[in-house]
């Protein structure tokens, strides 16, 4: 915005269009301030600064009023978008499945979706209740529908939700399909002017879809205990009934963080990756005396596994050391005689022995670019994917995204088999490190609150490369057009610098591979202060 008038011009057009007699309200009373309030001045700014930009990822953004923020003008808006993206592929008129998380506005705003879509003569069918995101991803392909629609902010802050979209492959759409929904976006009426109809049918997919994971390769055994959280999501009750269906029975929930609770009262950040984030958890395991710990995201699209070290405190495993548990065991179980050459698959930044793994077992393995909606396209006789963030796919075959649940289920499955063992999940990564060499994997995260200090970043990397990292030489390789990404890669060292897709960060992804551990170490920490200077 040039001017004051023009800021407040853009203001009165965005009030006079809201449908939402609370937003309109919550913007007229900003706009009421701005005049003699500097801050609520910067805030009309802020909420005005743009719309928010629909990504292969969606919308995501704090729950507010005015174009740069989640409301239900915007999600109207978004939908009818999205309705006219779907008529100009052919899909009048076909079936669309709408759910939510339990985030403040979930419930609204899938109303408004839903009835958007009605609107426009398309079949709708939504959810009774706030349910995971992995049982949209589900009804989608078992339904036949030509889109799904979540509203969830997944693992973001408690002010935020979004708008995450699924096309009629199951997964989540990928370009040049966000470009062409934006465009039908910014084409889209104002929200007062989009027609909306109740009249969507509720459906309750949940049965079916415990029913197929319970058909996860869960193993003989069920003697195993489980401390587990769903950090004030939507997880805990499905994460339950799926034990409860496939027969384990000696589940713990952390308490106070059971019930959905969209502000998030125990934690700063809803992030099983967060410091901090699995404190209650792991007290909740070492007091149970638990075999294995489980937390999952607020949307419980993401799992993340605690373990007891041998002298008897409780850690979280990194996201990779997840990936190639689960990996391995995945691909232990799959029959060679239906499946004779089954594909596991990862990003570009997660741990490369998941490729090992493959190897050693015969199988196929490819690397994407980061986010799920690569990953599930990553080829045929896709048995696995997981990336680095704890999303993990342990069941292509009914829901081609992260799910939380299933790989939850998966993990107790596996961690009953080896205590029947007298093993442990660290015992199987000693094992692993032990056939495939030692692959230690860390992440150096620049915050940043300019967005251009990224890509002045990322170019100073791309034209002054460094000639030495972790003590070794590397090589610069640049993955533009297909990606902002750049990998510098030696002797047993990669490290992928990425601006992230969700967040206002920089990341770089480290990696090194060694004989053994306190050398690997060694090399990462010396790796680590190249990369934190080299970002500086």
């Amino acid at each position: 915005m040039t001017s004051d008038s023009t800021l407040r011009d853009a203001a009165s057009r965005w009030i006079a269009a809201d449908p939402d007699p609370a937003t309109r309200a919550e913007l007229e009373d900003v706009l009421a301030r701005a005049g003699s309030d500097p801050a609520a001045a910067g805030d009309l700014a802020d909420r005005l600064a743009g719309p928010l930009e629909f990504g292969t990822a969606g919308l995501r953004g704090p729950v507010r009023a005015g174009p740069n923020g989640m409301n239900v003008a915007v999600v109207t808006r978004t939908t009818a978008g999205v309705a006219e993206w779907l008529k100009a592929h052919g899909h009048a008129g076909a079936l669309v499945v709408v759910g939510r998380d339990a985030r403040h506005g979930s419930e609204a705003f899938a109303t408004a979706t839903a009835e958007v879509l009605t609107a426009a003569g398309f079949d709708v069918k939504v959810f009774p209740r706030p349910l995971p995101t992995p049982v949209l991803a589900f009804a989608v392909g078992r339904l036949g529908a030509v889109a799904g629609i979540q509203i969830t902010a997944s693992h973001n802050p408690p002010a935020d939700n979004g708008y995450k979209l699924y096309d009629a492959t199951g997964g989540q759409i990928v370009p040049p399909s966000d470009g062409e929904i934006e465009r039908a976006i910014e084409a889209a009426p104002p929200a007062a002017d989009v027609p909306r109809a109740p009249g969507a049918e509720v459906v309750d997919l949940l049965p079916r879809y415990l029913d197929e994971v319970a058909t996860l390769p869960l193993g003989h055994e069920r003697a195993v205990r489980v401390a587990a959280t769903a950090l004030h999501g939507v997880g805990a009750d499905t994460l339950r009934a799926a034990f409860e269906r496939a027969g384990f029975t000696d589940l713990h929930l952390v308490e106070a963080q059971t019930a959905p609770d969209p502000d998030f009262p125990t934690v700063s950040f809803p992030n099983p990756e967060e410091p901090g984030a699995t404190d209650l958890l792991l007290a909740l395991a070492s007091d149970v005396d638990a075999d294995l710990a489980i937390a999952l995201d607020p949307d419980a699209d993401r799992c993340a596994l605690g373990v007891r070290e041998r002298n008897g405190e409780w850690r979280m495993l990194r996201g990779d050391e997840t990936g190639v548990l689960l990996g391995s065991y995945v691909l232990s179980t799959v029959d060679r005689t239906t499946l004779p050459d089954p594909l596991v698959a990862t990003t570009i930044v997660s741990s490369s022995m998941l490729g090992e793994i493959a190897k050693a077992e015969g199988a196929r393995y490819a690397e994407t670019l980061t986010g799920f909606k690569w990953l599930v396209r990553a080829g045929e006789g896709l048995v696995f994917a997981y990336e680095e963030a704890l999303g993990l796919c342990v069941n292509p075959g009914f829901v081609r995204d992260k799910d939380g649940i299933a790989a939850a289920t998966l993990a107790a499955g596996l961690a009953a088999q080896l205590k029947a063992q007298g093993r442990t999940p660290l015992d199987v990564l000693d094992e692993l490190a032990h056939r495939h060499g030692v692959h230690l994997t860390d992440q150096v995260s620049l915050r940043v609150t300019d967005l251009a200090v990224r890509g002045q970043l990322m170019t100073k990397v791309r034209t002054t490369p460094p000639a030495r990292l972790g003590g070794v030489d590397v090589t610069l390789e640049d993955l533009l057009p297909d990606a902002d990404v750049v990998r510098l890669t030696g002797d047993g060292v990669r490290v992928v610098v990425r601006p992230s897709g969700t967040e206002p960060k920089l990341k770089a992804y480290l990696q090194v591979v060694d004989s053994a551990r306190e050398a690997a170490q060694e090399r990462l920490t010396a790796l680590r202060a190249d990369v934190e200077e080299l970002l500086a």
